[in-house]
């Protein structure tokens, strides 16, 4: 059986853009139900895949943060080619350190970052995520369980230099929030069981920007997008948007 395998997307809503972008292990189906949100009130919404996401989980292992840093860059001009003049972004757990990166880095009209982690929990906590997805991916092709054993322990056998190397971006990123001056709405679930929750508020104190705001999500997880408040979410982000100042 072949799973049909998550894709990126444009949806073109109006002259107002938001670049969405989705967390390690992720893809664009964690921020897609957002995107239509905001299509729907006149926003284009474009969420790009890095490398080695949305695919079988060895080509994971052999990408890294700086692939998929190169994936936003080329997101965000994406939008700027199409004549997007203006662009705000959102992003989710390791999409929300980019959208942050992306603050100090390009002009951005507005930044929500949405369980970003500021610390990263053990490399082990973190390869275990990897293990998980692995295994969720080859039970979704219909693969047995003796099949998705085997693969594993082959899988087992890769090196993963990616832990290390999303170690030093996050702490890259938390060493210069404090070079963002767009306006930003932090968002935090506060069952997120991911992350140190703490670090909306390393985000919230640590930039610059005079307008900020924080808001935590009492009934949610870590994948806030999907999860029980995501309704409430879609507005209150779609609500932050309409604050800024846009060129029309």
């Amino acid at each position: 059986m072949k799973i049909a395998l998550p894709k990126p997307f444009t949806f073109e809503g109006g002259s107002r853009a938001v670049l969405l972008l989705h967390g390690f292990t992720g893809n664009s189906a964690d921020v897609r139900m957002l995107g239509r949100y905001l299509e729907k009130r006149g926003y284009t919404c474009h969420a790009p895949h890095y490398k080695g996401h949305g695919v079988p989980p060895e080509e994971l292992v052999l990408t890294g943060p700086d692939d998929w840093w190169q994936d936003v860059l080329e997101a965000y001009q994406f939008l700027k080619n199409k004549g997007h003049k203006e662009i705000a972004v959102a992003g989710l757990s390791l999409g929300g350190v980019f959208s942050l990166k992306l603050g100090y880095t390009v002009p951005i009209k507005g930044i929500v970052p949405m369980c970003a982690p500021m610390y990263i929990k053990s490399e082990e906590v973190m390869y275990e995520g990897i293990l998980d997805y692995a295994r969720e991916f080859k039970r979704r092709e219909g693969k047995t369980a003796h099949e998705i054993e085997m693969e594993m322990e082959e899988f087992k056998k890769t090196p993963m230099k990616t832990l290390k190397a999303l170690q030093h971006l996050i702490s890259d990123v938390r060493d210069h929030v404090d070079h963002i001056y767009s306006p930003t709405f932090v968002v935090q679930a506060r069952h997120d069981h991911m992350i140190n929750t703490d670090s909306a508020n390393i985000i919230y104190n640590g930039i610059e920007s005079d307008e900020k705001s924080i808001k935590w999500y009492e009934e949610s997880g870590h994948v806030i997008t999907l999860d029980k408040e995501k309704e409430q979410l879609h507005e209150e982000v779609y609500q932050f948007l309409e604050k800024l100042n846009w060129e029309e």
